[in-house]
């Protein structure tokens, strides 16, 4: 579940930040955990010109150094047994059997039977909602779940916020995550967060109480928008990877999608959105009745858009070209709004007629689907082959703590492979090549490959017919991790 609170507080970026001393909330303590050591066994194939060093002896940044394990899957061709990656700085420089790759100039560190992967890629997160776990009981509606999440969010202050986001990322990372795309409610919060892992900041836009009322006030309300993207991209400032993130677009208006997706194509900025979700959404936006069409009406939402359309279909028809400026002559990519890809979360509630739009859009986007949060829901069955077939680059996700027991991608993983039973290799792109790709990193991440950036983990080797099975039943804390080239 996407778990951004809607409506009812909500101001401005996605909520109004509580002061400082504000909230009643029990303080989370943001401390960082520490890792797990990993005790290292004697090198292998080794000769008297190289260097042992274990996990306490780190080498300096531009050194070169071997990572040897019982096995390493690259996930760019099959797993190789006795093998070992070559790291300078940040970035792997070679990657093989590990007697080819011996060298008097390099220290090694060999990690016995272990096997080594890439760090996971977690689409889809909102780390603000880490102190929140266990809070909320499974609701009845959707619409429940946005008044619980409402009132939680009411006890807490802007240090609640810092521990919860600190909090969220020791959880992560100690499942092996080393990259994350996180939304955030607080984009003023990220300069007081030092993250300990590679971060996708999106700051997460609701404007639902700024929605147009009628024709006549659009000109007013340009102006609300443009104030709420502008003060989401000053916070953003202050890191390097970031986003834009309309909430939903039952609580986001068409202008502001509008606004997002003209900033992101001008100045190459990644968006993402949740979409589809539940059948409320669906309800509220295909018949104009049920819970959620309620809730919102009831807090002065315009409920002028609901009636005859899909979630999927005002979404797409809110980024049309054409209706942004009729002197605008669309091709076939723009005439559906796809100029720029984006990251859907979720997209549960889909038509037949959804399904025939779908097959229609060239630039097919990036789809997160987040298992457990899902079943925490109730959500209808997300259509994994469908989707599949028609070519959209699946990814996974944990969604926040509100939703879900822990932030462990292998817990996503094996739910997802329960449920679908698609082979371990496509599960673990899930979480590796694909979110890589959604994150416009293929270059750089999701591998283990010559000069990809060197995020590795390392989890325990257990003799079986398929070590990708391996991978998938790996329960616990990562006992080794290796991020920007050196081990955390």
């Amino acid at each position: 579940m996407h778990s951004a609170s809607v409506p009812g507080s909500m101001q401005s970026v996605g909520g109004r930040l509580p002061r400082e001393g504000e909230g009643r909330g029990r303080r989370t303590a943001g401390a960082l955990t520490k890792e797990p050591r990993l005790e290292t066994a004697a090198p292998r194939d080794t000769t008297n010109a190289f260097t042992f060093i274990c996990d306490d002896h780190r080498p300096p940044l531009q050194q070169k150094m071997i990572v040897r394990a019982r096995v390493v899957v690259t996930m760019d061709g099959p797993p190789i047994e006795n093998g070992a990656v070559r790291v300078r700085g940040e970035r792997i420089i070679e990657v093989g059997n590990f007697s080819e790759l011996t060298s008097g100039t390099d220290e090694i560190i060999d990690l016995g039977d272990r096997i080594l992967l890439p760090g996971l890629i977690n689409a889809h997160c909102h780390l603000d909602y880490a102190c929140l776990r266990g809070k909320i009981a499974p609701p009845q509606s959707f619409a429940d779940w946005i008044r619980a999440i409402n009132g939680e969010k009411a006890k807490l202050s802007a240090e609640d916020y810092v521990a919860s986001i600190n909090q969220g990322f020791a959880k992560a990372k100690q499942f092996g995550t080393t990259t994350i795309a996180n939304l955030t409610a607080f984009p003023e919060l990220i300069a007081q967060v030092q993250e300990p892992i590679r971060t996708w900041w999106f700051a997460e836009l609701i404007d639902v109480r700024q929605r147009l009322q009628n024709s006549t006030a659009l000109s007013s309300h340009v102006s609300r928008r443009n104030e709420i993207v502008d003060r989401a991209l000053e916070s953003l400032k202050t890191t390097d990877r970031i986003g834009l993130a309309p909430h939903a677009p039952f609580t986001a208006s068409a202008n502001l999608y509008r606004c997002c997706a003209d900033i992101a194509e001008g100045d190459n900025f990644l968006l993402t959105t949740h979409l589809a979700e539940s059948r409320e959404e669906m309800q509220m936006f295909r018949d104009a009745n049920g819970p959620l069409y309620e809730f919102l009406k009831e807090i002065g939402r315009d409920m002028s858009d609901c009636g005859r359309t899909t979630p999927l279909q005002a979404f797409v028809r809110t980024l049309q070209p054409s209706r942004r400026d009729p002197s605008v002559r669309a091709g076939p990519a723009e005439s559906l709004g796809m100029t720029r890809p984006w990251i859907v979360a979720h997209l549960n509630e889909l038509t037949e007629s959804d399904f025939d739009l779908l097959a229609k859009i060239p630039q097919k986007f990036s789809i997160v689907h987040c298992p457990r949060s899902h079943a925490y829901f109730g959500h209808s069955d997300f259509q994994f082959e469908r989707l599949s077939e028609l070519g959209f680059n699946i990814c996974l996700g944990t969604d926040s703590l509100a939703s879900n027991d822990d932030l462990s991608l292998f817990a996503e993983m094996r739910m997802f492979h329960d449920q679908f039973r698609v082979q371990p290799q496509k599960v673990l792109e899930m979480v590796t090549i694909n979110p890589a790709c959604a994150l416009e990193q293929r270059d750089e991440l999701g591998k283990i490959r010559a000069n990809f950036l060197a995020d590795i983990i390392a989890l325990p080797f257990i003799k079986s017919t398929n070590v990708l099975e391996t991978i998938l039943n790996f329960v616990g804390k990562v006992p080794w991790i290796m991020l920007h080239g050196e081990m955390t």
